[in-house]
């Protein structure tokens, strides 16, 4: 991560953006102790900073339980903005949608599980424990129910696990479905079914106008295909060293992988001043 000519001043950082899984937590699903004290100088010099994720809000919320002071979310893929504890944006699946793609989980051949991701919580009907398990790691608000059609919630999104590739089973099981969603796969076993037009990268300009932030005072990090939109947001955007071929040539630098704190690093130089970053992604 060095540079041959590194800015003269500190970037003027307002608003900080980081994918969840695979790109500030540990493998193991933990915010990194070494964050906590990299969050305090950020809320003290006025910078937001966002968890974006796939993750359910409650989920998120949670895991900054320790220090909510001054964090907006953007979750659910961009579905759900949350800023100063306020609901600003939602975006709902229409019923029609949701029924349709229920019933194209029960009929398929594939090894599927199905979560209805509503406003006030999560949904399901398989009752395994691998499935469940999976579930457990990101929806914090999660019920089992006999029947999902019988739910009455809005639903922001449909998220989809594979127990071998999403990528194949959103190509085999869910093409039939994008003239009237928008797809995407945001891990090796995950696809989340959304309404037209949802992202994360919506989630974080609607943030920025909400904070008078430009793109030039944005910094970006993430690792998979549903991180790709928001990178276009930053001109400072990180793919992790270990990203998605398409999100570390979308981004404009490289971070060291999560399992090596890589947001923790950069942020690290970045508000230190340190700044030695000149390689793109």
């Amino acid at each position: 991560m060095t540079a041959p000519n590194p800015p003269a001043a500190r970037p003027d950082v307002r608003l900080v953006v980081s994918d969840m899984d695979g790109t500030l937590l540990t493998p193991e699903g933990a915010v990194p102790a070494a964050f906590w004290p990299l969050l305090e100088t950020m809320r003290n010099r006025g910078i937001r900073f966002v968890p974006a994720s796939g993750r359910q809000y409650y989920t998120l919320e949670k895991l900054f339980a320790r220090a909510p002071e001054g964090i907006s979310y953007i979750a659910e893929n961009g579905n759900l903005v949350v800023h100063d504890g306020r609901f600003r944006a939602s975006t709902t699946v229409e019923a029609a949608l949701v029924h349709d793609v229920i019933a194209a989980v029960r009929a398929s051949a594939r090894n599927l599980g199905i979560v209805v991701c509503g406003t006030r919580g999560a949904v399901v009907e398989r009752d395994d424990d691998p499935f469940l398990a999976e579930c457990a790691k990101y929806y914090a608000r999660l019920d089992l129910v006999d029947d999902l059609l019988a739910v009455d919630d809005d639903v922001l999104k449909l998220a989809i696990y594979d127990f071998d590739d999403a990528a194949a089973a959103a190509r085999q099981e869910f093409d039939a479905f994008a003239d009237r969603c928008r797809t995407v796969v945001s891990g090796p076993n995950w696809i989340d079914l959304m309404a037209p037009g949802v992202d994360k990268g919506i989630g974080v300009r609607a943030l920025q106008a909400e904070l008078g932030v430009t793109p030039a005072q944005t910094v970006v990090f993430g690792d998979y295909l549903n991180d790709l939109e928001m990178l276009d947001a930053a001109d400072w955007s990180f793919a992790m060293a270990d990203a998605h071929p398409q999100v570390r040539e979308r981004a404009r630098y490289q971070a060291p992988a999560n399992a090596d704190q890589g947001v923790i690093t950069v942020l690290t130089e970045l508000l230190g001043g340190q700044v030695r970053l000149g390689d793109r992604a």
